[in-house]
């Protein structure tokens, strides 16, 4: 019982609090399940006991499953079903005490320890942002496999149980009193252990949870109630439209709510542990841990950031106000960093500000904003045409047109802004850093800084390191990313890059399918069934055909002046193929009147009519390999990237094709897709591919050999 101090006063009432020793969060661990079978069989064993108190010694209260334990599950056997039943069991012995058990939440309380909270007759949490409460389980691939399902849908009923379980939602105190999932708040740490002892001796009786007493009814109605019924089939649905059917968490945990209201309480728990421990072994489960989890922590705490002393930058320009240099200026000013918005019209660079005023007109529609807050915001914006003084800025920020000319006259003419310890990003989506930096004096402090549009939705960063990059500015740079709120992808060098190299894959996919002869709309809905939040022929009319045709000719033209053959988007033939012709019949995506689609006036969309003439003959693909297709060339031209040097690391490759380019969730990104199919299943899937489809899916064995060599080391 090293892992929890006990402690009985003079009142009798018992304080367990939990201590796991050797780590910063109390976990259920290995010995979790032991010491707290311990604990209840001393607590059972106490004569005259009045009360129990769980508390916590560290700064968060519990934190539920140990992940790493999950990750290492194989299979789901009789023998997992047993280890769970166990660590559940004592759960259940501290509801069947004959005396009130008081969970004192000091700190944030998720997962299991949610679970442990729910088992305990009265919960009081204190008073600060981060005592959260909640059953985050489903968005790593899993469902509250402690008792969180079962007990959460009887404390709450069904309506109301629904966005924490199927959404892993979390609520801070104020929310979670309001909704019962605790029931009372305190101001201070201090005053937790008190209340908790003054509810005890105030409620002696009150030992018996709600689902254990005789006539307990479910709030809202049962499984069997006409308005629960129809929530249900609702719920699956919109789960189904939601998760595509690639996600077997939500659907699990619908099933164990809705069947938990139909049998015995112990039968309806037996129930939940069959259901979890079949997700524990699945890859979804892995691929959400390993990116959404440990993938996130590792960037967030700066695991790939170059050591050095933290850097923040306390002012910045950002060159051209179009929709890119704008939603920058926003994410900017969101979080008070000052920025000069230069434009070479005032009209546009005060357009550019409107921009963010019309967001904050938006949040506080919404509700997250008030007048105040808007016009602190948008103070922190200057509309300029010129300079600011030299030396006077942390931070410059180029987001011109992506013309290599333009760029390199702007970025000569605005370096001396910078102070001498400033950095220069580009917001370039392709052209290579390395020779734009060749336009500036000191090619050390340049860097790319790849944001994506919508700038203001889209959270993410590909910060690109040129040939001349230093560490320090890479550090900078990085630290700049996170102090905006959004996050840092670290890539090398390269044309495209990897997240506009392997979008184009994308793009070039469905046109390969459509030359293919496979109907469009099938090819859209291939995608959909993939995952991708949108097809690859709308995405092609949103972003434009005429931008991707002067893409290609911008690399061409630059090969032309370096005298090199790049090989840049070799295998994307049928792009050229298709949309080089559309653009000659006038259809040049959907900001040009029409592309893929049709609209109306109303901006409502139609596949275009004559796209059946770019098919040769009438071939076309199955569904199923449509969806391979797709999944694979973005998931094979990720692999290049690695193998190249232009990532750095497979959670930069996972987190940035999900965030970046909209790889599907569901797989974990690229490289955790490919070990969570299996790198043999996955190459002789690619090998198929090729033979049938072309060489774009053709990967060297050298290739696959080295993810395997990582995966051994990593191990």
């Amino acid at each position: 019982m090293e892992d929890f101090i006990y402690e009985k006063d003079a009142d009798c009432i018992v304080t367990v609090t939990m201590d796991m020793q050797g780590q910063n969060a109390n976990t259920m661990n290995g010995r979790f399940e032991p010491g707290m079978r311990a604990v209840c069989d001393r607590l059972e064993a106490e004569e005259r006991l009045t009360g129990v108190i769980f508390a916590s010694v560290k700064s968060t209260f519990f934190a539920g499953g140990d992940l790493n334990n999950i990750l290492a599950t194989e299979v789901a056997d009789e023998a997992l079903f047993n280890l769970i039943e166990a660590s559940k069991s004592t759960y259940r012995r501290l509801e069947k005490l004959p005396v009130p058990v008081v969970a004192a939440i000091n700190g944030a309380a998720l997962g299991g320890g949610y679970e442990l909270c729910l088992s305990c007759n009265h919960r009081i949490v204190l008073n600060s942002p981060k005592a959260v409460v909640g059953l985050p389980e489903v968005t790593l691939g899993l469902l509250p496999g402690a008792g969180g399902v079962v007990r959460l849908t009887a404390l709450l009923g069904f309506e109301r149980a629904m966005p924490y379980l199927l959404e892993g939602k979390q609520a801070r105190p104020e929310e979670a009193l309001e909704i019962g999932m605790v029931n009372e708040i305190v101001e201070t740490q201090d005053d937790l252990i008190p209340a908790a002892r003054a509810w005890i001796k105030a409620n002696p009786g009150a030992s018996v949870q709600p689902w254990d007493r005789k006539g307990f009814r479910y709030p809202g109605g049962d499984a069997n109630h006409p308005k629960i019924r129809q929530m249900v089939q609702v719920s699956s649905a919109m789960l189904y439209k939601k998760t595509r059917g690639r996600l077997p968490a939500p659907e699990r945990i619908l099933d164990v709510a809705v069947n938990s209201m139909r049998m015995d309480f112990d039968a309806a728990l037996r129930m939940e542990t069959r259901r979890f421990i079949g997700l524990m072994a699945s890859k979804q489960a892995k691929a959400a841990i390993s990116t959404f989890f440990f993938g996130m922590q590792a960037i967030k705490s700066g695991k790939v950031r170059p050591v050095g002393d933290h850097w923040k930058a306390g002012s910045a320009a950002v060159l051209g106000a179009g929709m890119m240099g704008s939603g920058i200026a926003y994410a900017h000013a969101s979080r008070g960093l000052p920025t000069r918005l230069k434009d070479t019209d005032t009209a546009n660079a005060e357009k550019g500000r409107r921009y963010s005023e019309t967001l904050c007109d938006k949040a506080i529609k919404r509700g997250r904003m008030d007048d105040s807050a808007k016009a602190a915001l948008l103070d922190q914006i200057v509309p300029a045409t010129d300079n600011a003084a030299p030396g006077s800025l942390d931070i410059v920020i180029e987001a011109v047109f992506e013309d290599i000319d333009l760029k390199e006259k702007v970025i000569a003419d605005t370096w001396p802004m910078l102070s001498e310890e400033g950095i220069y990003g580009s917001n370039t989506s392709t052209l290579p850093i390395s020779i734009l930096a060749e336009a500036c004096p000191d090619p050390t402090r340049f860097i790319g800084l790849h944001f994506f549009s919508p700038v203001e939705k889209m959270k993410v960063v590909e910060i690109i390191m040129g040939g001349k990059t230093s560490k320090d500015t890479l550090r900078k740079a990085y630290d700049y990313v996170q102090q905006i709120g959004y996050m840092p992808i670290v890539v090398n060098d390269s044309r495209g890059f990897f997240t506009s190299r392997v979008f184009g894959t994308f793009m070039d996919e469905g046109c390969q399918l459509l030359v293919d002869g496979m109907v469009p709309a099938a090819i859209e809905r291939a995608s959909w069934l993939a995952g991708m939040p949108v097809g690859p022929l709308q995405v092609f009319d949103e972003v434009s055909l005429i931008l991707g045709q002067k893409v290609r000719k911008t690399h061409a033209a630059l090969d032309e002046r370096l005298g090199v053959d790049s090989k840049f988007g070799r295998h994307n033939t049928a792009t050229a193929e298709v949309i080089d012709k559309m653009i000659e019949m006038g259809r040049g995506g959907r900001q040009y009147g029409g592309g893929f689609y049709d609209y109306d006036s109303d901006g409502r969309r139609t596949l275009w009519p004559d796209l059946g003439q770019f098919a040769r003959g009438n071939a076309g693909a199955s569904l199923d390999d449509a969806v391979d297709r797709i999944l694979y060339r973005h998931a094979i031209e990720t692999l290049r990237c690695l193998d190249e040097g232009v990532l750095n690391t497979e959670v930069e490759a996972n987190l940035g094709g999900i965030f970046a380019i909209g790889f599907p969730a569901w797989t974990g990104g690229a490289i955790q897709f490919i070990r969570g199919e299996g790198i043999d299943h996955f190459a002789a899937r690619a090998k198929r591919l090729a033979e049938q489809y072309g060489d774009r899916f053709a990967v060297p064995d050298s290739i696959y050999d080295r993810l395997r060599d990582s995966a051994a080391k990593a191990a």
